[in-house]
């Protein structure tokens, strides 16, 4: 059994929380996880950088000097790509490279990479408590208690009812702590997770976090 730790919003560890080890089996593997974040990078991307090619420089079509009779080498014209503005060769046009991503391969990336996470101790269960307005003082002081939260964290919710609903004022808190960021588990992706170096799951949201990773 692995075990987490629940914490309230002083920082003080109020109990633990138990998860099966059946539950951190790693079904993915390291191949397919790097292709599911590469393919996320990649569709992340606009792909709208663009140059112009010879045929689209608008320059005279007239040549730079004359074909013969003064010894040098002949040219065609002064969008030729060695001439000052001109055409540029093997520069980058707008392309459509939108990688698939397997809803399988993504499901299990993600329950691997949670996994990993559990092993590893950096996944702690919040206990939100009343939070009856914005107070960044109070989560950073949450964040400077628990040994470990100093580097990125990432802090995962239950959608409920939305940035309106019951959580508004607990993510006004963090937004402007320095790399401290807030995801909904329901549109949690890999990419999220590998580049926190901790979890902090909403003790609202533990249910939906197990089921990620296969409890019913």
């Amino acid at each position: 059994m692995a075990t987490l730790k629940k914490y309230d919003l002083h920082g003080k560890e109020v109990g633990t929380v138990q998860v099966d080890e059946a539950l951190l089996k790693e079904p993915a593997h390291p191949q397919s996880i790097k292709d599911y974040i590469v393919a996320l990078r990649n569709n992340a991307r606009q792909w709208s950088a663009n140059t112009k090619v010879r045929k689209e420089i608008n320059r005279t079509g007239r040549k730079p000097h004359p074909q013969k009779g003064q010894g040098r080498s002949r040219q065609g014209d002064l969008a030729a790509p060695h001439y000052r503005g001109g055409g540029i060769v093997f520069g980058p046009k707008p392309r459509d490279i939108h990688t698939r991503i397997n809803q399988k391969e993504k499901r299990a990336a993600i329950r691997t990479l949670i996994a990993e996470k559990i092993k590893g101790g950096q996944v702690h269960i919040l206990e939100k408590g009343d939070l009856k307005q914005p107070k960044t003082q109070r989560m950073a002081e949450f964040f400077e208690a628990i040994p470990g939260l100093d580097k990125r964290v990432l802090l995962l919710c239950d959608l409920g009812r939305g940035v309106k609903g019951h959580h508004v004022h607990l993510l006004k808190s963090i937004r402007n702590i320095p790399k401290k960021e807030y995801a909904w588990l329901s549109q949690i992706n890999g990419y999220e997770l590998i580049r926190s170096h901790t979890l902090i799951v909403l003790d609202s949201a533990l249910d939906e976090f197990l089921s990620i990773l296969g409890a019913s």
